[in-house]
């Protein structure tokens, strides 16, 4: 025999050796034992968040036509409730004529003018012959 050798038993070295490969076996399994159970998890949140957009669309889908609805609802009742088609109402009458012929609207044209005139942005000549094309002279 070998001098410190034992029979039947390793050295230490050998039960070293043998731990080493144990441990290391075992970490290698429980390293990939926890990438499944995180792959796992990762597929079971996206398929919960899949479920969750198609519950959300759902719900869209579902108000969407309850809007519809209720917008068709909302119409009918405004068309019940408004009379038959009203006679047509008669245009106003002409504006009336201020005294000497002229209508309001000639009247404000003349203070335009005028106003124009004033601020020196209309010549006399200008202003004259503006004023007899708006008065029809």
């Amino acid at each position: 025999m070998r001098r410190g050798m034992r029979m039947g038993r390793p050295s230490l070295v050998g039960t070293m050796a043998r731990t080493a490969v144990v441990a290391g076996t075992a970490s290698a399994v429980i390293g990939h034992s926890q990438q499944k159970q995180a792959a796992g998890a990762q597929q079971a949140a996206a398929a919960n968040e899949n479920a969750q957009k198609a519950a959300a669309y759902d719900d869209l889908q579902q108000q969407a036509a309850i809007d519809a609805q209720v917008q068709a609802q909302v119409a009918a009742q405004l068309a019940a409730q408004q009379p038959a088609a009203a006679p047509a109402a008669a245009p106003p009458p002409p504006p009336a004529a201020a005294p000497g012929g002229m209508t309001d609207d000639t009247i404000a044209q003349l203070q335009k003018l005028g106003e124009l005139k004033t601020a020196g942005i209309l010549t006399e000549e200008e202003f004259a012959a503006q004023k007899a094309k708006i008065l029809g002279m």
